[in-house]
């Protein structure tokens, strides 16, 4: 059975989420950022760990990326075009929106407030708009189901909790296209599952 470290209230979130989709067991061992218990898997207390066995690994997006390769589900095949492409999205999520996300939360509660710079906020939320609405294009020219296109992916569950955490952080409404696809996967049992832990 995997070991989840970390809570739902953070990236840990999309590991069990993934877990969940690929029906795969897994227990969670509850530790916020920084803590002891988050040291003793990953010596800088960054959240989540994933546990396989005798190997602790780091990073929500390699966690996600080695459970979707290890159980062929998720994802398109490693060395095909598809998976290229797959993974293109992967990055332009993490560095379009995720990063944006991140930056905020730094500056908002998780620097030391003599660090902080809350004029940041405004350009934040301006780039994150603009990048949902990019992905609003991207997705209906997938065709609206899903952004990679008929099949959920890794992508579908990077670019839904980020718009989970956008919305939980205060960021401007996303376009009516997104909450409708949000709303869709979210109500997935999958989704629901992983948020009872």
């Amino acid at each position: 059975m995997y070991r989840v470290i970390g809570t739902v209230k953070s990236r840990a979130f999309r590991v069990m989420w993934m877990l969940e989709e690929l029906g795969q067991p897994y227990e969670v061992v509850a530790a916020g950022p920084r803590s002891d218990e988050a040291r003793q898997y990953n010596p800088l207390g960054k959240i989540p760990a994933l546990v396989d066995g005798d190997e602790v690994m780091t990073d929500s997006v390699a966690i996600m990326t080695y459970l979707a390769d290890k159980h062929n589900g998720l994802t398109a095949t490693a060395g095909t075009p598809a998976r290229a492409r797959q993974d293109a999205m992967t990055l332009w999520l993490i560095d379009e929106l995720d990063a944006a996300l991140w930056v905020n939360t730094k500056h908002t509660f998780a620097l030391p407030e003599k660090l902080r710079v809350p004029g940041l906020t405004p350009t934040l939320h301006k780039e994150f708009s603009r990048n949902a609405d990019t992905f609003a294009a991207m997705l209906e020219a997938a065709g609206g189901k899903f952004i990679m296109g008929d099949q959920i992916t890794l992508p579908d569950l990077l670019a839904v909790h980020c718009f989970q955490w956008a919305f939980g952080a205060e960021f401007p409404a996303i376009p009516e296209p997104l909450k409708a696809y949000t709303k869709r996967l979210r109500a997935r049992p999958q989704f629901r599952a992983a948020q009872d832990h």
